[in-house]
Order: structure tokens, then C-alpha cells, then sequence
């Protein structure tokens, strides 16, 4: 019998006093392809956000919280998308104080 419900991922954290200016690994890759990513930035820094190490994809002040519903964006409806298993998420600031917490959403069917 199929099955449809939602299980997080293991939370992810990287503190920001160890921030470098430099993208810092914020998520080691996710567990599994994820269709909700949630990037919390609890920090007193603005962060920066890439998904390959290099390149400035998004942009979160301090405090604030970017959620990102991948299966929302699938184009034609009734497609899945998904941020891929493996995924690693970067963070770049100045080194500050508070954490950056990544938690993300599957659905095992």
C-alpha cells in the first residue's frame, strides 16, 4: 500500500562566531531529496546563501527566516520537484554570534 507523509531531516547548524567571510558549510548535504528547505538565520549577521560553495543565491537578514517550497515551483502541475538528495548548503558572513539552522521536509511514497 503506498504511503504519503511528510519526515524531516536531521536538523543542520553552524554556528556564527565560526563564520570565515568565506562560504562556510552550513548543511554537510541532505538526507534525503527534499521538496521543503528552511534556512533560519538566528544570527546577529546577514548572511549570504549559496548551493554550490561559489555562487550568491540568496540573501537572508539576520532574524529572518527563508523558506523555499520547492514542489510549489514544479512546472506542469503534477511534476515533483525536488532539492536533491546530497544537497550542500553554504552560508557567508563575518563572524558573529547566534546559529544558522537548516531544516528541511520529505516525503517517502
Amino acid at each position: 500500500m503506498p504511503v504519503n507523509f511528510v519526515t524531516p531531516v536531521h536538523l543542520s547548524l553552524i554556528n556564527s562566531a565560526t563564520f570565515t567571510g568565506n562560504y562556510d558549510v552550513a548543511c554537510t548535504g541532505l538526507e534525503e531529496a527534499c521538496f521543503l528547505l528552511r534556512i533560519i538565520n538566528d544570527s546577529n549577521r546577514d548572511v549570504l546563501v549559496s548551493y554550490d560553495g561559489n555562487a550568491n543565491h540568496d540573501y537572508l537578514v539576520a532574524g529572518n527566516t527563508l523558506e523555499i517550497n520547492a514542489q510549489a515551483n514544479s512546472s506542469p502541475n503534477g511534476d515533483v520537484a525536488l532539492f536533491r538528495k546530497g544537497q550542500k548548503i553554504y552560508v557567508k558572513a563575518a563572524a558573529g554570534t547566534g546559529y544558522v539552522y537548516i531544516a528541511a521536509y520529505f516525503s517517502r511514497q
